[in-house]
């Protein structure tokens, strides 16, 4: 059983640095977030906190207080199954026995399992795209991409959502895969549109740099783009399309 707790010592602090490396393979010098920031936040108040599987660390988070009465969940990070999950309801807790009415972070748009998790599973919302967001980073997962996000929220006195939510039978698919292509189409009149994302981009970078940034580019022109128009995404549908509600 994983149990998550907060983190205020330099050596548990260092054991998180050590796991953030071995997750992102940063390289010396450029770590998500130093160990003396890690301090300075959990002395200040902030939220640093480990997911532990007995005695070894298989999680970590870091955030801070935020505008608008919010934790922004800045980095975190997990090598065991369920660990994201525990730290994220830990999240909650704390963010809830403070007062505050929501949790923020970004992530990679690109990345199917990721959106599953915070739209579907947690229920979080993306509020916002944000391209390029952090420039390009050097490490081992986002080495040599664009570091487009979206910005999710969750609301924590929402309800819970379905797991994957069901879409209307008019339907318009405005971004598809088709044979690992980002293919669009006209989105014209519709009410409410699919924008798909692939299977493994993190493969693909590897594997066809070129298809990894049509990706990027097409995701950042369909979904950013109706996202500037002040269209909602509502959810994230089958384990591949993010739901845009059109205004």
């Amino acid at each position: 059983m994983v149990e998550v707790r907060e983190l205020h010592e330099m050596a548990e602090l260092e054991r998180v640095d050590a796991l953030f490396d071995d997750i992102w393979q940063f390289g010396p010098g450029a770590p998500p977030i130093t160990i003396e920031l890690m301090r300075a936040l959990s002395h200040a108040g902030g939220y640093v906190a480990g997911a532990f599987d007995g005695e070894r660390l298989v999680g970590a988070s870091v955030g801070f207080l935020a505008a608008g009465r919010a934790l922004h969940s800045h980095v975190t990070g997990a090598t065991l199954r369920g660990a994201g999950l525990e730290l994220k309801l830990h999240q909650r807790r704390w963010a809830l026995e403070r007062g505050l009415e929501r949790i923020t972070w970004t992530y990679d748009p690109l990345v199917r399992r990721n959106a599953h998790f915070n739209l579907a599973k947690l229920g979080a919302r993306p509020v916002e795209y944000l391209p390029c967001f952090y420039g390009v980073l050097d490490d081992a997962i986002n080495q040599g991409d664009e570091t487009d996000r979206l910005l999710a929220s969750w609301p924590l006195a929402a309800p819970p959502v379905r797991a994957d939510r069901p879409v209307p039978d008019d339907v318009v698919v405005a971004l598809a895969d088709e044979g690992g292509r980002p293919v669009t189409a006209s989105v014209a009149g519709a009410r409410t549109v699919l924008v798909a994302v692939p299977e493994d981009v993190e493969g693909l970078r590897r594997a066809d740099p070129g298809a990894g940034k049509a990706w990027r580019h097409a995701v950042r022109e369909v979904l950013g783009g109706l996202m500037a128009e002040g269209h909602a995404v509502t959810g994230f549908s089958g384990k591949r399309y993010y739901v845009v509600e059109r205004a």
